[in-house]
Order: C-alpha cells, then structure tokens, then sequence
C-alpha cells in the first residue's frame, strides 16, 4: 500500500506541560494553502479563534509591503489534529530535537494565534508574489480531536497586555507623527522634563504632567491640515515653536518643571494639564497658523485670559467635564477647541458651529 501523501517541515522538538510540540520556519507562500482560514465552515464551538477582523488584514498587509526591508512578525501558533512522525536527525539528547516532522495532508489545522497575519501574508503575496520565498516560525501542537485548541486560545491570550499608547509611540520610528512629538518632546526645555514618556495614564504621585501619547494626539492636531508641501523639519522646528510659545502662557506648567509645586496638585486643580485640553490647543493653533492674516504669536497672549480651574464649571461641565471627570470623546474634544478658539478670535468651522449650537441649545434647555 502506497504511503499516504503528506507534509515534510525541518522542526525542534520541545516539551511544555509533558506534551510534545514543534517548531518550523515556513515559506510564506505555503501559509495561506496550509493554514486554510474559512470561519464560515466552523461552529462556534469548534473556532480557536475570534471572528477575524476583516478591516485590519489591509492595514497589516501594507505594512508588509511597505516595510519590505524591516517588518517583523511573531510565530503562527497552530493545533493539528492528525497523527505526526517526528524524524529525529541524529541520535543523542540534542540531536533528537532537530528533524523532520511528518504530517498527514488529511490534517487539520487550527489556528490559536495568528489568524490576522495569516490573512495579510496571503493579501501582500497577491501584491508581491516574491515574498513568498520569506519564512514566518510556525508552532505546532499536537491536539487529536481538537479538544484543547479553545482553551490553548484562551491561555495565550491570558496574560497579554498591550503595550501602552505612550511606549507604542516612543517605539515606532516608522510613523512620522511618532517621531515629531518625540522630538519635539525632546528638544522642549519644559517637556523634556515634565512628559511620561512609557506610561498612559499619570497617579496623583507622579511628577509628570503630560503623557507622551497626549502630546502625540495634540502635535498631530496641530500639524495637520498645514501646508502639505511642508517637510518633516519644517513641521518640527513650527511644532517646536509653538509649544514653546503656548508654555509660556501657563505659568503652572514651569513651576512643575522647576519643583516648585507638584504635577498631581496643577492635574488637580486645572483643566490645561490633560490630554483633551493639549488635543483642543493643537487644533485650535492649527487653525490659528493657517490664518496668515495676522501674526500668531501675539494671538496665544488671550490664553491668559481662560479660567482654567476645574472649579469654572461654567467653562468646562458639559464641555470638557461630565459630573466633573475630564472626558476625551471627540465631541468633547471639539467643544473645548470651540472655547479656545473664541478667546483666540477665531472663526468656527461649520461642523465646530454644528457642535456648539447642539450644546448651547441643550445647556439652555431647549
């Protein structure tokens, strides 16, 4: 009787919790026809995975395709649900652990983790079909029946936790964006001192007064919209000057940096501090720069002006406060803007007038 047709990979074979498992290098292209991805042909019961998402295989597969020299991805992880032969290479305890490993082309395989970069690598291979001599790890468990696959899911994902969106931004130097408002944090006499650069969220013992994803939302706000024929220098030596010159407006802002009161009171006690405030004075320079009518810098002086305590619930219940808790929505982000750029005599755009004609209306009642 002929030998039943099957799959040969190269493998390292490990052991965790007394069960054996491998590890291969395989070819792109042999991803997609291998690791064969159809959510519609399993029950619930039977998927080890979520519903894939299907808006964010395009923005993976771009970043293969446009990163050709520099992406990275972490291992497929996998359940096979057949019989394997594991051929050792030689003999001897190290030995044993390099071979072949023989499976069954009736196999089923399941995938635990990777079901997104699975459905990119086969989007990127139809846009370039040469990346399918490039390789991706691959684990492989064995599972008869696949009884454990759920569970296998389950405990991959237990403990993952997503990198905060501060460290997200210190680490990526492929988004221009990211990399602005680490220079712009790093070349400021006051935010190199006073900006978390890891963290997402600040205590009330922290010394430092703004989050580095805050000043990312904001510096990006305040670039956009500018001059696209604008080169990266010239967006960071305008993003530069302009924080520089809206520091000068907030005095709390140096009293943190030189230590003289405590970055938890100023979060206390003001609004000017917290990311929605940052976000709401980045769009409104926007708008402030790209009105060459007049100069600038003289405009920010009417920043003095704003009361900014928490306490002026007139200003900021409704707007930036909800029962007193500062909000982020958009909407909230776009009524605090609104109150900016009034004091900054500028002129609202007409979905900025449709947000505050809808929040007059309900402060009044109407």
């Amino acid at each position: 009787m002929d030998a039943p047709f099957e799959y040969v990979f190269p493998a390292i074979r490990g052991v965790q919790a007394s069960r054996e498992y491998y590890i291969s290098m395989c070819p792109l292209r042999l991803i997609p026809k291998i690791f064969i991805f159809d959510e519609e042909e399993l029950v619930p019961e039977l998927r080890a995975q979520r519903v894939l998402n299907k808006a964010r295989v395009p923005e993976i597969a771009r970043y293969i395709t446009r990163n050709r020299d520099g992406y990275i991805f972490s291992a497929i992880t996998a359940s096979i649900d057949a019989e394997v032969n594991f051929e050792p290479l030689a003999s001897g305890a190290e030995g044993s652990r390099v071979g072949l490993l023989h499976i069954p082309m009736k196999a089923r395989f399941i995938i635990n983790d990777g079901q997104h970069r699975r459905a990119a690598i086969e989007m990127a291979l139809r846009e370039t079909p040469d990346l399918g001599d490039e390789t991706i790890a691959v684990v492989l468990f064995l599972d008869i029946g696949l009884k454990r696959c759920q569970q296998m899911f389950a405990d991959l994902n237990r403990y993952a936790v997503r990198p905060s969106r501060s460290i997200g931004v210190l680490y990526d130097h492929r988004d221009e964006p990211a990399e602005l408002a680490r220079l712009v944090v790093l070349s400021s006499p006051l935010f190199r001192d006073v900006v978390e650069m890891e963290r997402s969220t600040l205590s009330m013992r922290s010394r430092k007064l703004f989050t580095l994803s805050a000043i990312y939302n904001a510096t990006s706000s305040l670039v956009s919209g500018l001059d696209a024929n604008q080169g990266f220098e010239d967006k960071r030596r305008l993003a530069s000057e302009y924080w520089d010159e809206v520091a000068k407006h907030f005095p709390e802002w140096t009293l943190v940096r030189e230590r003289k009161i405590s970055a938890g009171e100023v979060r206390q006690d003001y609004i000017h501090s917290h990311g929605i405030v940052l976000q709401a004075l980045g769009k409104a320079g926007s708008a402030l720069i790209r009105d060459s009518k007049v100069p600038w810098k003289p405009k920010l002086k009417a920043l003095k002006k704003v009361n900014w305590a928490r306490s002026n619930t007139k200003f900021w219940e409704g707007r930036a406060m909800l029962g007193g808790r500062v909000q982020k929505a958009d909407q909230n982000v776009t009524l605090t803007t609104n109150l900016i750029k009034k004091f900054l005599g500028l002129t609202l755009s007409p979905e900025e007038r449709r947000v505050e004609d809808a929040y007059v209306k309900g402060r009044n009642g109407n």
